[in-house]
């Protein structure tokens, strides 16, 4: 079936559109049924099933004006796969639910499900199932399914004594964010950050294997997320500010917005870097130490109480 290329979402229809998509998505040797039955089926081989879902709201969680629908999709797949990551684990599948007004055009759909395919081609998932229905802006619904070769990293494990790190980069999302906000599109590094992060993929799995206690992706914001691992571990974590190397376009955008740069990585989220505990001495390759874990409850920037901006606030 040819496609138009002013065809809209109400000119296809759900399952025109529903044979369009499915053709973009290849499927993985776990993959017993994919798309086009009423569930999948997978193959399940030994080790820990982890299961995450997440939600994106046009005008809450992205603009189609600051962002192309692939990169709309690379930005809805890489935040269940960070999921994933942060549990130790590794994404194999993913459906998607997908609401849309019917003026919406097909190519947009399309677009969306090659970046969304793309982004799950860096870990080699599949995208094996999903739905569609009318909406009146676009909403998209991703659950994602992966497994764990050992007992899943959760949130609660940290103790006195044990060292914070991170891996990933962190505050470039913000950055372009605050960029975008004011109307501008540079630094450009920045704002393709912001359109399309780069999660670590593969630093969860190595965390695990080196003895992580507790990890978190950090979406809403450092500050903010290591204030849930806090939590949920009853302990207290302190950040080192001197631990964070600022890049020049972070000094841009500070500069340009008369800001604090330090900010923008304390408050930052939708990076998708990992936050994990370790007994000390065990910190694997490719993350920094950035904190210590100690008794008591919240999080601390150099020992002091921080008052800045600590993350996104969800209502």
């Amino acid at each position: 079936m040819t496609i138009p290329p002013d065809a809209t979402l109400a000119d296809v229809g759900e399952f025109g559109l529903i044979a369009q998509l499915t053709a973009l998505f290849s499927q993985g040797e776990h993959v017993l049924v994919g798309p086009g039955d009423d569930a999948a089926v997978l193959r399940v081989r030994t080790g820990h099933v982890v299961v995450s879902t997440d939600l994106l709201v046009e005008g809450r969680h992205f603009r189609r004006d600051w962002a192309s629908a692939e990169d709309v999709g690379h930005r809805a797949a890489a935040q269940n796969l960070s999921d994933i990551n942060a549990m130790g684990g590794t994404a194999h599948s993913l459906t998607i639910g997908l609401g849309a007004p019917g003026d919406l055009p097909v190519q947009w759909a399309l677009d969306f499900a090659r970046g969304f395919a793309e982004e799950c081609a860096l870990v080699s998932a599949s995208v094996v199932g999903g739905d569609l229905t009318g909406a009146r802006e676009v909403v998209i619904a991703v659950t994602a399914i992966g497994s764990c070769a050992q007992a899943p990293v959760l949130r609660s494990g940290a103790e006195p004594g044990q060292v914070l790190a991170i891996a990933g980069r962190q505050g470039w999302s913000a950055g372009g964010l605050a960029v975008l906000g004011r109307g501008f599109r540079s630094p450009r590094v920045l704002v393709e950050a912001y359109r399309r992060p780069e999660p670590p993929y593969g630093a969860g799995p190595a965390a695990a294997a080196a003895g992580a206690t507790a990890m978190i992706d950090v979406s809403d914001g450092l500050v903010a997320d290591a204030g849930h691992l806090a939590q949920d571990s009853g302990v207290s974590i302190d950040l080192r500010s001197a631990a964070f190397e600022v890049p020049e376009p972070l000094h841009a955008v500070a500069a340009a917005t008369g800001s604090d740069p330090l900010q923008l990585i304390l408050g930052g989220g939708e990076d998708h870097s990992l936050l994990a505990t370790f007994d000390r001495g065990s910190v694997p390759d490719g993350w920094t130490e950035i904190g210590t874990v100690g008794d008591g409850e919240g999080v601390t920037v150099d020992e002091a109480a921080y008052d800045g901006p600590a993350g996104w606030a969800h209502f």
